[in-house]
């Protein structure tokens, strides 16, 4: 036999056969992603895509500032004298929710003036549908009000002024002047949520003794409303940079915020003295506070430049971490806010994969 025509009864090919293909045989298809095995496998997922769509999300919703709501609610609880619980959980979920709700929300809104400026965002870039964020920030919005439902209509209603502020500040008020006001204000409400959830779900016979109400967690939410204000007005300046002001003067902010967490803790009443414990973190959470939030805005004082400067936005948002630790250890609940301090290197090590700015 030829060795044209072994090949060709070896491969069982008609054509090296010399025999003309027949006509109206279906063609045999081979699946593109099929897998190998007997009985027939389903294609395998596109995991490239997939996991593109999940980064684009993260992106939109900066997933890396999640680490910073908790402390909210924790700190919130601790100034009302009450250990964390049920409603504490209610508000740390409903504070998520609206949170996130307004990092998509902040996206849509800002589509076209990130197509100029920042076109890598995924609403500007293509990776995520405009209709699509938007219909998350609804649905976030009320989930976030539901949970908050769940501990009572004090805190509901809280959490209404809250989701209030997020809509106004991402559709109206972030280019005006009451841009930091409202962004302050809505961080503000997040602390006063905890403090009165917690409040609204303790039942009258596990109240501890000097347990105060939601009015004692003022003091706490000015001081972290005031840092949110410092933050924002800086952020204002992360595109372009050019702004020497505006760290110095949030550098001037945090550093009167933290002066002011160490002075004493102020509180209804002759509140118990901070335990020993309290005494020795407080201190520890505080420096920590300082340098998180106070060597970025030096930088960025010296070299206003837009990657300093978003830095120093960036430092910003992780120092509410331990901010939110030394609000709980001055309320006397040194634990919380250790509890919470555990935060900052997840919140850290996210930040190097999806920016929190």
């Amino acid at each position: 036999m030829r060795p044209l025509r072994l090949l060709a009864a070896l491969t069982g090919s008609p054509r090296l056969l010399g025999a003309a293909p027949r006509t109206g045989a279906a063609p045999v298809r081979v699946p593109q992603n099929s897998l190998s095995g007997a009985g027939g496998t389903a294609p395998a997922p596109d995991r490239p895509r997939t996991r593109a769509r999940l980064r684009a999300w993260a992106e939109l919703l900066r997933v890396s500032a999640l680490f910073t709501v908790p402390g909210d609610a924790l700190a919130g609880a601790a100034a009302t004298g009450r250990r964390p619980g049920r409603g504490t959980a209610l508000a740390v979920g409903a504070s998520l929710c609206l949170y996130e709700a307004g990092m998509a929300l902040n996206d849509w809104a800002d589509r076209e003036e990130d197509a100029v400026d920042r076109p890598h965002r995924p609403i500007p870039s293509g990776r995520v549908a405009p209709g699509a964020a938007l219909a998350a920030a609804g649905a976030l919005t009320a989930a976030g009000l539901a949970l908050a439902a769940r501990a009572g209509r004090p805190a509901l209603a809280v959490a209404s002024a809250l989701a209030a502020t997020v809509w106004a500040y991402d559709l109206r008020l972030k280019h005006t002047r009451l841009g930091p006001a409202a962004m302050a204000s809505a961080r503000t409400l997040d602390l006063l949520l905890g403090a009165t959830a917690t409040s609204g779900t303790s039942a009258a016979a596990s109240r501890p003794t000097g347990a105060r109400t939601p009015a004692a967690a003022f003091p706490a939410a000015l001081a972290l409303g005031a840092h949110t204000y410092a933050v924002t007005a800086v952020s204002r300046h992360e595109v372009q940079g050019g702004s020497t002001a505006a760290p110095l003067a949030a550098l001037a902010g945090v550093t009167a915020i933290g002066a002011a967490v160490l002075r004493g803790r102020p509180a209804e009443g002759e509140p118990p003295p901070v335990p020993a414990t309290g005494r020795l973190l407080l201190p520890a959470f505080a420096a920590t506070y300082l340098r998180t939030s106070g060597v970025p805005l030096l930088h960025a004082a010296l070299n206003p430049s837009p990657p300093l400067t978003q830095r120093a936005v960036g430092g910003g948002i992780r120092a509410m971490i331990p901010l939110q630790a030394a609000l709980a250890a001055r309320a006397g609940a040194p634990l919380v806010g250790l509890a919470a301090m555990g935060l900052v290197p997840l919140a850290r090590a996210l930040s190097r994969k999806v920016s929190p700015t």
